[in-house]
């Protein structure tokens, strides 16, 4: 691992920077990241930021949690002193994340909000990203199962593919600079290493980690660019089903003769799929290597996938469309008219109404988006049931009942609710009723532990996960251990009580 997750952005070192010219009129004093005399004098501000705790300390600036005024939403602020990135000879770099960071609105990318221009520094606000690295992720997982490694690696996709089709190729793209948000979604970071591409144009500047970097970029040869991020994307999904690089060795020049030669290992664990698609990813020659449209049409990709990354470019844009929801929010939380935050959306201005907008958006998008995650989840499940019809009971939830093997059963019952939310909701009711124990395995999946019902003194303990269903949501229930009659008369308690509520 290189560097902390913010501080990863812009490749920021160690070294201490001197904020005195910004905190001087406030009489605080900061040590560290003891915040107790901050909260003891007149709050730090930037604009309509409230600046916080320091999350990186680097060689030309320092990385602060803020708070949005008007909203309570949280960003970072990376603090960038202009004389020291004029010494390190940065001023590219930094100019080049920050125009290209402008192009961008993803749910997988990083989120620039504004840049804020003084004398001495420019402040960059940005998506605040809490879960780390994927880098990280990996080293305490290790391999991960192939459904978790392909929600990954879809999110990934469609990231990349939409800096593609914004002419913006990464060329830097490994599990360090792909970072986690609190719902374990993927935000493609650190674009220093960028170029914007022009109609006709080849690349040849050798940039990137070597364990990454195609057989082309390696050697000095004319690329198109967007075939080189193909190439670091398969050594990521190899990554995350295998927990190890396929291409890795100390000596730099054996490992540059792995890499030219495609020289790797495939190990026997992996589904049929799988390797097809690692294999196709990692073809030296880059005309023949898999392009992102092909990748789309693949079986491994496709398997589970959720319905916004499915529809493409097209539901992207539907899902960060205007949204009267949001208007609504910010005209009760800041008092902004309506009319003002339409104007400077539609003109793409980035000022006090549209900055609103988009953080209050983005909250909305990542609930949407986790949702569409869970419910792809069921979608390989749902084909196999077979929902029973077949008593006026049934109208009121329909029982889907499959018996897996001997040990094993399957009971559900279809949810006509508004959200997936909701339904968990009306489940934690019902189990906080009965005074079961439950743990949660997921956003939408928990295991349940039940107490005895009737005479029975012993207990049940049961897999239960929520499914988007055609017209509504399927709580289904699998039983992990505990009597067979048993199970069923937990289920019909859960069943009756779910329906009344």
């Amino acid at each position: 691992m290189e560097i902390s997750l913010h501080s990863m952005l812009l490749n920021i070192g160690d070294s201490r920077f001197p904020l005195e010219n910004l905190f001087w009129w406030t009489g605080v004093s900061f040590c560290g990241n003891d915040m107790s005399t901050f909260y003891q004098n007149p709050p730090v501000k930037i604009g309509s930021y409230i600046l916080g705790k320091t999350l990186g300390v680097g060689s030309f600036g320092k990385v602060k949690l803020a708070e949005h005024e008007q909203t309570g939403k949280k960003v970072a602020v990376k603090i960038l002193n202009r004389q020291k990135i004029k010494s390190l000879g940065m001023d590219e770099k930094v100019q080049r994340e920050i125009k290209i960071l402008k192009l961008f609105n993803h749910p997988h990318v990083v989120r620039l909000y504004e840049v804020i221009d003084t004398p001495t520094d420019i402040f960059v606000v940005t998506e605040y990203i809490s879960g780390g690295e994927l880098f990280d992720f990996i080293v305490e997982r290790g391999r991960l199962s192939e459904d978790e490694a392909r929600k990954f690696f879809q999110q990934i996709i469609s990231g990349v593919e939409y800096c593609h089709r914004h002419m913006v190729v990464h060329r830097d793209l490994k599990p360090e600079n792909l970072l986690l948000d609190s719902n374990m979604h993927v935000k493609i970071a650190d674009f220093g290493l960028s170029n914007i591409l022009k109609d006709g144009q080849f690349l040849k500047t050798s940039c990137g980690s070597p364990n990454y970097a195609a057989p082309e970029v390696i050697s000095g040869k004319l690329y198109a660019g967007p075939e080189v991020d193909i190439w670091s994307c398969g050594v990521i999904v190899y990554a995350l089903l295998c927990g190890s690089l396929p291409f890795d060795d100390e000596n730099i020049p054996n490992l540059f003769k792995k890499i030219r030669g495609g020289i790797y290992i495939l190990p026997s664990y992996l589904s049929e799929h799988s390797r097809d698609i690692i294999s196709r990813m990692l073809i030296t020659d880059p005309l023949r290597r898999i392009t992102i449209e092909e990748i789309r049409r693949h079986p491994w990709f496709i398997t589970k996938l959720p319905r916004y990354i499915a529809l493409g470019p097209q539901s992207i844009h539907q899902l960060l469309n205007i949204d009267e929801r949001v208007l609504k929010l910010v005209e009760e939380r800041t008092g902004y008219s309506r009319e003002k935050v339409i104007n400077s959306l539609k003109k793409g201005k980035r000022n006090c109404y549209s900055v609103a907008y988009q953080l209050l958006k983005d909250s909305i998008v990542k609930m949407d988006i986790s949702e569409e995650m869970e419910a792809a989840i069921s979608e390989t499940s749902l084909q196999e049931t077979h929902f029973m019809n077949n008593n006026k009971e049934d109208e009121v939830y329909r029982h889907l009942y499959r018996k897996m093997d001997s040990n094993h059963f399957c009971l559900g019952i279809r949810m006509k609710e508004p959200s997936a939310s909701e339904t968990m909701i009306k489940l934690y009711r019902v189990l906080t009723c009965n005074h079961w124990k439950w743990r949660n395995f997921g956003q939408y999946h928990i295991k349940v532990v039940t107490v005895p019902v009737s005479n029975h003194v012993a207990f049940v303990k049961m897999s239960i996960q929520v499914y988007k269903d055609v017209d509504g949501y399927l709580v289904d229930i699998q039983k992990l251990r505990g009597n067979v009659l048993l199970f069923l008369e937990s289920c019909d308690v859960l069943f009756k009580q779910l329906a009344g509520w």
